[in-house]
């Protein structure tokens, strides 16, 4: 079969969630050829359902209110401090980022997922998620959220007809000229023809969707451009299954403040730089 919708003829919707679906879409739109396949995002948990995409125009989700749970948000900037002030959701803004916390009628009390959410609409309440509570870059103050990066490689894949199937990402402090940059780490289903032009295309567009690494970017002030290695098919995977975190709700970490992901990676296949 040359796709899916040769096994499902009838195929007419895709329900996804758990992680952001923008670096899979061109993927699926392969296997499932159709403008009109609808593709819907959900965000549950074990801990309880929270938010459904209800306008298919629209990549966020409506805040679900009569499911059981109460919700508090972490403002970012309070997340590292010893007594941090949640805040309510009449007091939620648009465009900030928070950490999700939650009490449950099963029995959660001031829960945190660890899932970071940004407000698109405050009536009715809508979200999208921008990441986790862990995974994120700020070596150099630049705050890149996963929502930056899937968003920039999403972009540098649209422009070179590349495929991704998997990365992370990781602070690298280079040699000589003392500053610093990200290594991405990246493994691809269909590379690129020019790989250095796919690299320059990811750095400025991450630039475009984040304004403080476009700030350390700028004339190389603090930030270099960043670094790209290419990894053989299917190194995530055994990686994941040797450090015993294959299947089930097991996710490949995008974003980290440290090198110790991209260093167990680099050291599994055997050619640490």
């Amino acid at each position: 079969k040359k796709n899916m919708l040769e096994v499902w003829p009838r195929f007419q919707g895709y329900i996804h969630g758990g992680v952001s679906f923008t670096p899979y879409r061109k993927q699926f739109e392969a296997f499932l050829p159709s403008p009109d396949i609808s593709y819907q995002e959900i965000y549950n948990a074990s801990e309880g359902y929270f938010a459904i995409q209800d306008d298919f125009s629209s990549d966020d989700m409506l805040l679900l209110l009569n499911n059981g749970i109460y919700y508090e948000f972490l403002p970012m900037e309070e997340w590292h401090k010893e007594y941090p002030r949640a805040i309510p959701l009449s007091e939620v803004e648009k465009g900030k980022n928070y950490a999700l916390v939650i009490s449950t009628n099963s029995g959660l009390w001031r829960y945190t997922p660890g899932d970071t959410v940004t407000f698109t609409s405050t009536y009715p309440f809508k979200i999208k998620i921008t990441g986790r509570t862990k995974q994120f870059v700020n070596a150099f103050g630049e705050e890149v959220m996963v929502e930056n990066t899937d968003q920039a490689l999403a972009l540098a894949c649209q422009q070179t007809g590349a495929i991704v199937t998997e990365y992370t990402v990781a602070p690298v402090y280079f040699k000589g000229s003392g500053k610093g940059g990200h290594e991405w780490l990246v493994e691809f289903e269909k590379e690129p023809a020019n790989l250095k032009e796919f690299t320059r295309r990811l750095d400025k567009n991450l630039q475009r969707a984040n304004s403080d690494y476009e700030a350390k970017r700028s004339k190389n002030i603090a930030l270099e451009q960043l670094r790209l290695q290419l990894l053989p098919p299917g190194t995530f995977h055994k990686w994941m299954r040797a450090r015993g975190k294959f299947g089930g709700q097991n996710k490949v970490p995008r974003l980290a403040n440290h090198r110790q992901y991209v260093e167990e990676i680099l050291d599994f296949l055997g050619n640490k730089v």
